[in-house]
């Protein structure tokens, strides 16, 4: 099994920044990929970002998102990070980590944490 934890959610006002972080454990050796998701109210939840979690860095960014977001990891691939910069009210959801075993098709969530934009 694996557990993700999430981190670094609040209220902010638009154009604001903050940072989220999540935290793998458990049976994480053969996790390929991880990320973020996000669930607004009323609405499905969406891809925001992801990043393979060993070797190389690379990355996925959401139109929505990119050139204000960056998503990054530590070097052991155990903690990945979303920098979340220039808010916007839209950007207001749960933001849920993600992680896939790729040879499985297994994927694992974390439990959200809530971001908020006031306007």
């Amino acid at each position: 099994q694996v557990q993700l934890v999430e981190s670094g959610g609040g209220l902010v006002q638009a154009g604001g920044s903050l940072r989220l972080s999540c935290s793998a454990s458990g049976s994480i050796f053969s996790i390929n990929v991880m990320g973020w998701y996000r669930q607004a109210p009323t609405k499905e939840r969406e891809f925001v970002a992801t990043i393979a979690r060993r070797g190389s860095t690379s990355t996925s960014i959401a139109d929505s998102v990119k050139g204000r977001f960056t998503i990054s990891r530590d070097n052991n691939g155990n903690t990945v990070y979303l920098q979340m910069n220039s808010l916007k009210p839209e950007d207001t959801a749960v933001y849920y980590c993600y992680a896939r075993r790729a040879y499985t098709s297994t994927d694992y969530w974390g439990r959200g944490t809530q971001v908020t934009v006031s306007s």
